[in-house]
């Protein structure tokens, strides 16, 4: 069975892939891996559902931060 957390996970994972279309899923999980143990001092075998998700919001905006100024910039040259 899945737990809320999980499932928020899940949503939150499928947001990144979103957000950086050009990285491969394995990809996105090692560097998840290296951010969780940034983050935490724990690999990510040993890492809580929590602080998986905590990792993963903490990626997101990271994320979306990036890809902002973009679209600014794209909105600011339409006439």
């Amino acid at each position: 069975m899945t737990t809320p957390t999980q499932t928020e996970a899940l949503a939150v994972l499928t947001e990144l892939c979103e957000l950086a279309p050009d990285v491969r899923l394995g990809q996105l999980l090692a560097h998840l891996g290296f951010l969780g143990e940034d983050q935490t001092g724990r690999s990510l075998w040993d890492i809580d559902d929590e602080q998986l998700l905590a990792v993963l919001y903490h990626h997101r905006a990271e994320l979306a931060a990036r890809t902002k100024p973009a679209d600014a910039v794209a909105v600011g040259t339409r006439s």
